[in-house]
């Protein structure tokens, strides 16, 4: 393969908080990288040009998209290929399988090496994949290689019809050096959650798990970060349930706000589900970060949570809406640091000998690579 290849990361927002690992991504992968962004396809490039140039064309592109729903539309497929073909690109890597299908055709047009790296509700969400089925096809085909983040999501993507053999199970990992060993032997009774309040994460039912730890431990405090459809919701049953004293809602935080709350935290919970359209988890980066900092993690068996947590040595994990069964794991907690501190210091070698992120992104550099040559 030759030196200094150029590689184009394509990804749906231009920015989303939610999304940290789409950064890693950018920040730290091989090669010359190109950015581009915008919505299920890229319109823009990371300085907020657009890539169809005519007012006529943006026009156009607009009309078949927002007015007749149309995913195939030549004028943004013949921007990209020109795209591609002018910056010399040897590799694209889109993130999520919708942007990755809607990008194969330009890839294809310019004999371009195509990497997809699925997330989650990409492969899950019932909705999306009957809406890209026939697309998807199409980049199963071309595509050379196509990134699962867990073990559940590789058999997912077989049933769904991409080739066994070009798919790789390489879930995110997490930067060990930026979330570093905390001291909690001495920390209080409280708990942390981190994520969008959407219904694969369940918030409500963490809400409930909580109020049965408050039976045995009235002093235990829980914190919430994030935002999302379900958070009026979780507001509006915190104060029905009268734990407007024990549970903070904070918002969406940074990165440096939420290791304070982790420094004075006894264990990270999460209560991911499989949502009623069928949209799951892939391998969550906030248990990851939580694991690293040495925080134990009491979650369920869902998705790559199975792999990410060892049950009984790095945390625990209960059966999807088991808010009893949850409950009793978060008292055992609450009850003895020793515990939590055993489970946590184990969690973070956990993690660095299996999601160090330098080993994760090596991974993919080396799948990019080989789709090159």
């Amino acid at each position: 393969m030759k030196n200094g290849y150029t590689l184009c990361i394509i990804k749906p927002n231009k920015s989303s908080f939610s999304e940290t690992f789409v950064q890693a991504h950018i920040d730290r992968l091989a090669g010359n990288k190109l950015v581009l962004y915008g919505g299920a396809f890229p319109v823009y490039d990371n300085e907020g040009n657009p890539l169809i140039k005519s007012k006529w064309g943006l026009l156009s592109y607009l009309v078949q998209k927002k007015i007749f729903k149309r995913k195939s539309i030549a004028v943004r497929t013949n921007a990209l290929k020109k795209y591609l073909l002018d910056k010399k690109v040897d590799a694209v890597f889109a993130e999520y399988g919708m942007v990755g299908a809607m990008v194969t055709e330009a890839c294809k047009l310019a004999n371009v090496p195509l990497v997809i790296h699925f997330h989650g509700a990409d492969v899950y969400n019932k909705k999306t994949v009957a809406q890209y089925a026939d697309l998807y096809q199409k980049a199963f085909s071309y595509a050379n290689a196509f990134i699962a983040v867990s073990a559940d999501m590789v058999e997912k993507l077989k049933e769904l019809g991409a080739p066994a053999d070009k798919i790789y199970n390489a879930s995110c990992g997490v930067d060990t050096d930026a979330f570093p060993l905390l001291d909690i032997s001495n920390s209080p009774r409280n708990f942390l959650a981190i994520g969008r309040f959407v219904e694969k994460k369940s918030p409500l039912s963490l809400i409930n798990a909580f109020k049965l730890v408050l039976v045995q431990f009235p002093d235990a405090g829980f914190v919430m970060v994030g935002d999302g459809p379900l958070f009026s919701d979780a507001k509006n049953l915190i104060k029905t349930l009268n734990l407007e004293t024990n549970i903070t809602l904070t918002g969406v935080l940074d990165q440096q706000q939420i290791k304070k709350f982790m420094k004075n935290t006894r264990c990270f919970v999460q209560h991911s589900v499989t949502a009623a359209d069928g949209d799951m988890e892939g391998t969550p980066v906030s248990i990851l970060e939580a694991s690293s900092s040495g925080l134990p993690v009491v979650a369920t068996r869902h998705a790559g949570i199975k792999q990410a947590v060892v049950d009984g040595v790095t945390g625990f994990l209960v059966a999807e809406y088991d808010i009893e069964g949850m409950a009793a794991r978060m008292s055992r907690l609450a009850e003895s640091p020793q515990l939590a501190v055993a489970l946590g210091k184990a969690g973070r070698q956990y993690m660095i000998e299996n999601y160090n992120m330098n080993a994760r992104i090596a991974l993919l550099d080396n799948i990019i690579q080989n789709s090159i040559r």
